[in-house]
């Protein structure tokens, strides 16, 4: 049995950034992953972030083996590839292990113990508080309880903490299969350089990647990362399949060779509605804190474990680690990213109620600018390019329920986002909000439900 204030358990980018926090601090803090410690960062993502993030938590800019590439920006492109949209936006596209291992150098650095080739087992629960973690060391198979004052899920899509907790701790344990995404990606060498090599590139297919998304990000040299991610509904197809199908058949790919390959799952929704219980906080995917339009999580996670470790050491102080004293997290991940979360998922739900036609359609008679899609994507309200004329133009092609469904898109992703904007400072206005949330997210749930009865 060992004590300490704080165990985190995910030494990912979510869990490095509280263990950071916490331990700068001078509390003690347990940091468990079940890797080896040279391997804490190398995991399957599509290595893309913004440069905002950085500026946001005052980060250093990756250097070095750190950085692929720099990026100035994205090509978003139709079903049909006839439109291209050029979306403005500084971000980097990262070596994954180098920069996982710069965060977890940094926890240690600040005083954090790593415990690596460790497995969380299940918490510690007693008196209605978590107290602690039980774990496996990987390596001797030998267990250990982990005792402390407050605890961290931070372990990703397995969420090893979240979906044992029994309900009266208030954290929801499970997420619809339908809002998950399963991807498959891989980094290729291409026999020429990509063309834009400053450009990631992004495709709107509901064909290609059925409530999910496909990529392909320019990294150092000749290299690509390039991947499709589809929403598991009922008899889903295989992204492999799918992003040899649609994409490795372009000429681009003709002579390339794989360098690496693999899978993983994405919560692409918003993000979880409480993630505070007694003794224990919620991080990155194991919370959902991920984008749900092109699922990147490393920069949310990040304002999550920044949060998370901040509230820890009010509560520390306060000497309070309930569920009231931890909540504060709940309101300050809302405020800095879960409203524009939240106004994202409605527009994700909406793109799965539009087939490809109407994506074309609307592209190419821009309903939505560039400008417009940016708005979108940040969760924020956009303007709808619809005057008389392109409403003629749509009423002839039987296409006005676009035009209809647009509009209603856009105003309650306003709706929504205004309602986490105004996420209840303390426990006792949770249920109502929650009610709220949740039949304003059933409302945007008509256009998947519609195009499944079509």
């Amino acid at each position: 049995m060992k004590k300490f204030d704080v165990v985190v358990v995910g030494a990912g980018t979510g869990g490095c950034l509280v263990a950071k926090t916490v331990a700068e601090a001078g509390f003690e803090v347990c940091l468990v992953d079940r890797k080896r410690e040279e391997d804490i960062g190398d995991k399957v993502c599509g290595d893309a972030i913004g440069k905002h993030h950085f500026d946001d938590l005052d980060l250093d800019y990756p250097t070095g083996k750190e950085l692929e590439r720099k990026i100035v920006g994205a090509k978003l492109y139709s079903p049909d590839m006839e439109t291209v949209f050029d979306i403005k936006g500084e971000g980097f596209i990262i070596n994954r292990l180098h920069f996982g291992q710069r965060l977890l150098k940094s926890a240690i650095d600040a005083g954090s113990t790593l415990l690596g080739s460790t497995q969380a087992v299940e918490p510690v629960i007693k008196n209605g508080y978590v107290t602690g973690v039980l774990a496996k060391d990987l390596e001797t198979e030998s267990k250990v309880t982990l005792l402390s004052r407050a605890v961290v899920d931070a372990s990703g899509f397995s969420a090893v903490l979240r979906k044992k907790l029994p309900p009266e701790i208030g954290i929801d344990a499970t997420v619809d299969q339908e809002d998950i995404v399963i991807c498959y990606r891989e980094i290729r060498e291409l026999e020429d350089h990509v063309d834009e090599p400053e450009y990631c590139k992004l495709y709107l297919s509901q064909k290609w990647a059925p409530g999910g998304y496909s990529w392909l990000f320019p990294e150092g040299g000749k290299k690509v990362n390039v991947g499709i991610g589809v929403t598991m509904f009922s008899r889903f197809p295989n992204p492999k399949n799918q992003l040899y199908a649609n994409i490795l058949s372009m000429p681009l790919f003709k002579g390339s060779s794989v360098v690496k390959a693999g899978t993983w799952y994405d919560p692409t929704r918003r993000t979880l509605d409480c993630m505070t219980g007694n003794g224990i906080l919620i991080v990155g995917d194991a919370a959902c804190q991920v984008n749900p339009i092109h699922g990147g999580g490393m920069g949310p996670s990040m304002i999550g474990g920044s949060a998370a470790g901040k509230t820890i050491i009010e509560a520390m102080e306060r000497e309070d680690l309930s569920r009231e004293g931890l909540w504060s997290y709940n309101v300050k991940y809302m405020k800095s990213y879960g409203a524009k979360q939240a106004g994202i998922d409605v527009f994700r739900l909406f793109l799965h109620g539009i087939g490809d036609d109407d994506l074309n359609y609307g592209m190419r008679h821009r309903l939505i600018t560039e400008e417009d899609l940016l708005k979108a994507e940040m969760g924020e309200k956009f303007r709808l390019n619809i005057t008389e004329a392109t409403r003629r133009i749509f009423r002839g092609l039987g296409k006005l329920s676009l035009l209809k469904n647009l509009r209603d898109a856009a105003n309650l992703m306003k709706k929504v986002r205004d309602h986490y904007d105004n996420y209840p400072i303390s426990p006792q206005g949770f249920a109502e909000w929650k009610r709220k949330a949740r039949d304003l997210i059933e409302e945007a749930g008509k256009w998947r439900r519609e195009k499944k009865l079509r």
